[in-house]
């Protein structure tokens, strides 16, 4: 027998955590359980889920039509009804705006995939739904072809993520797995290459998962063992392709002539020009494709070239992801 009052304390337990880990702010992010017989319980609107009670938590119907509750249910539960309509194994709905998984989002930019192994066998691949204005039964509707495909964790474009299981804790593990994920990837692209896991061995994760009786898409594809780095089991590689080689308009020349902060000394300006990029054949930053050599060094020594190079990727994905968002702006 289902007891729906340690149900509504679990909801509370994890609003508290995805609350403490800065997966929400303010009001932000919903959880939803399925009790069975057509009720649901969920996450009231305008509260903050750090600090809910256990009577604030709603009970809705099949349709999301609020039948108790000290508060008004949230307003995105339609996204929440259509994950238990579409998939009657998940039990649990969690959306928050983990802020690393979120950059992803908002930048439009696929996750890469053959790179660490839980995330392979616990999540598998994470597609982006289109945008759609939260709330409505379209907004609902944009998660669908990826819960077709067997999806449990999926980004929204320009808004967060949510993510699915059979039981409450686990669909805040995704979350959690999601974002830390995406943590790596953006401190790794700092560093330099993002190296991927050869398409044989991800094929062994998947016969893992399968023995786990974890679904994935992947598992029924046309890829074998061997198929090489194209193969359709590690998904988009954009992000792995590096970034934006165009200009960087801040970079216009000072006074003394320097194009980026103040300058290199005895250098002429780089103003207008891409930015420099790690040459592994002399550890010195060349000039990315259209743009010219630098005459010399960025230091006396090879630690402050590492840095000056780190300092540039994290300022090429800063430019990347302000670029994807004046993009998304001019097209709307």
């Amino acid at each position: 027998m289902v007891n729906e009052w340690k149900i509504r304390e679990e909801i509370c337990q994890i609003g508290r955590r995805l609350y403490e880990k800065n997966f929400i702010a303010a009001n932000d992010g919903n959880i939803s359980v399925r009790l069975g017989n057509g009720k649901y319980l969920c996450t009231p609107t305008l509260v903050s889920k750090g600090f809910m009670r256990p009577s604030e938590i709603a009970l809705v119907d099949e349709e999301g039509r609020q039948l108790s509750g000290d508060k008004p249910r949230t307003s995105e539960i339609k996204l929440h009804l259509e994950i238990f309509h579409e998939l009657p194994e998940i039990n649990a709905v969690v959306h928050a705006h983990p802020p690393h998984a979120t950059a992803f989002a908002v930048a439009g930019m696929e996750l890469p995939n053959c790179i660490l192994p839980e995330v392979e066998i616990f999540i598998g691949q994470v597609p982006i739904a289109d945008y759609d204005t939260p709330g409505g039964k379209d907004f609902a509707r944009t998660v669908l072809p990826h819960l077709r495909n067997k999806a449990n964790t999926i980004l929204l474009a320009n808004h967060g993520a949510v993510t699915c299981d059979k039981t409450l804790e686990q669909a805040y593990f995704h979350m959690e797995t999601l974002d830390q994920y995406c943590r790596i990837l953006l401190l790794a692209r700092q560093i330099g290459k993002v190296q991927q896991l050869p398409t044989g061995k991800v094929a062994e994760l998947l016969d893992i998962k399968s023995r786990l009786g974890l679904p994935d898409a992947r598992a029924v594809g046309d890829c074998k063992p061997g198929d090489g780095e194209a193969c359709e089991l590690c998904g988009s590689d954009e992000f792995l392709r590096g970034f934006s080689q165009q200009a960087i308009p801040q970079h216009t020349a000072d006074a003394d002539g320097h194009g980026r902060g103040y300058g290199i000394a005895g250098a002429p300006s780089q103003a207008g020009q891409p930015q420099p990029m790690p040459d592994p054949a002399d550890g010195n930053p060349q000039a990315a494709t259209g743009g010219g050599a630098n005459p010399g060094p960025l230091g006396s020594s090879s630690k402050t070239v590492r840095k000056r190079a780190m300092d540039d990727e994290v300022e090429r994905l800063t430019q990347l992801i302000t670029d994807r968002i004046v993009e998304m702006s001019a097209d709307a």
